[in-house]
């Protein structure tokens, strides 16, 4: 995925896959010997706010290290293939991550993730813009060319479900692209999910600041329950943390289905889909639904041994394109 002519890769990792600087996590080190390596993979920093946010995931006091093993804010189901997170963007803020310095140091070109999380509008612009001249002070620093997720799907902080119109919806993402484009002149690809109706997302691609999408994040709890076969009782296990947003198995069609339509209605900029990737052969239904590039996460949890072989692949095949 070529973007700014720079080579992004053709696998990215989800945000927050890896932690803010890529350090990883706990029980990376216990997979490890399993198979777990993400070598051949794009980076992509753990979505950062503006400010510091406490959310549901407790931090030791490096404010990027989670402090228990096991969070009660994530709930994994092996046999399913599923992961459940209400982590609500949990972190130490933008500015505290670009003094950290390990951003700038990074060789390889990669993805900082940020979302604007206020409760109007009004706010979440100038948290954009507070953002971008962050970004713009510290750009000139960066060893790697960088670009920039916004994500405006993250369901445990509920933003986008707080828009129900989707011309205001369309609106809203076109003015923050606008308005970070204009401090920040770097690839931009904004990140959504398959709730968002391919007419926002054609509306968010034809814009000249938009380089690409990212689809999808996670699914909100209960969403699409013709697609998605929740429990009988219909209580999210994070129910006392809003519900969680699902991610793994039950998304890999979903996702490939958004793609197809996506294409069908005309949109053209790149397309990094990812969703339910467990396995290699997974790479292949959303290369075959038109994606540009694939994302991996829940793998890494689920499914560590096979992420190096999803890499691999993800590689061969878009390659030869």
């Amino acid at each position: 995925m070529i973007l700014h002519n720079t080579d992004f890769g053709h696998i990215l990792v989800g945000s927050g896959t890896q932690g803010f600087f890529g350090e990883g996590y706990p029980f990376h080190k216990i997979l490890k010997p399993f198979g777990l390596n993400f070598e051949g993979y794009t980076f992509v920093a753990k979505t950062t706010t503006l400010r510091p946010r406490k959310g549901n995931l407790p931090l030791k006091t490096d404010g990027i290290t989670p402090e228990e093993l096991f969070p009660d804010c994530i709930k994994v189901y092996f046999r399913k293939g599923v992961v459940l997170n209400a982590v609500g963007l949990s972190g130490p803020g933008a500015k505290f991550l670009f003094e950290d310095g390990r951003w700038q140091k990074i060789k390889k070109p990669f993805f900082i993730s940020f979302m604007a999380v206020g409760e109007s509008f009004e706010i979440r612009y100038l948290e954009a813009i507070n953002f971008a001249i962050l970004f713009k002070k510290y750009l000139p620093s960066f060893s790697a060319p960088v670009g920039l997720q916004i994500n405006f799907s993250c369901p445990n902080v509920k933003v986008g479900l707080k828009i129900p119109d989707p011309k205001i919806q369309a609106e809203e993402m076109r003015a923050i692209l606008g308005i970070i484009s204009s401090y920040a002149p770097i690839p931009l690809m904004p990140k959504i999910n398959v709730l968002t109706p391919v007419e926002v997302a054609k509306e968010i691609a034809s814009d000249p600041n938009c380089d690409a999408l990212c689809v999808s994040n996670t699914i909100p709890w209960g969403a699409l329950p013709h697609k998605i076969n929740w429990t009988k009782t219909g209580v999210s296990p994070l129910a006392h943390l809003g519900g969680g947003g699902l991610s793994g198995k039950p998304l890999l069609l979903i996702v490939a289905e958004w793609v197809l339509n996506a294409r069908k209605a005309g949109i053209e900029k790149p397309i990094n889909a990812g969703g339910g990737i467990l396995s290699p052969d997974d790479v292949d239904v959303l290369k075959g639904a038109a994606a540009d590039s694939v994302s991996v996460s829940s793998a890494a949890i689920l499914r560590g041994w096979r992420v190096k072989k999803i890499i691999r692949r993800a590689n061969e095949i878009f390659e030869g394109e």
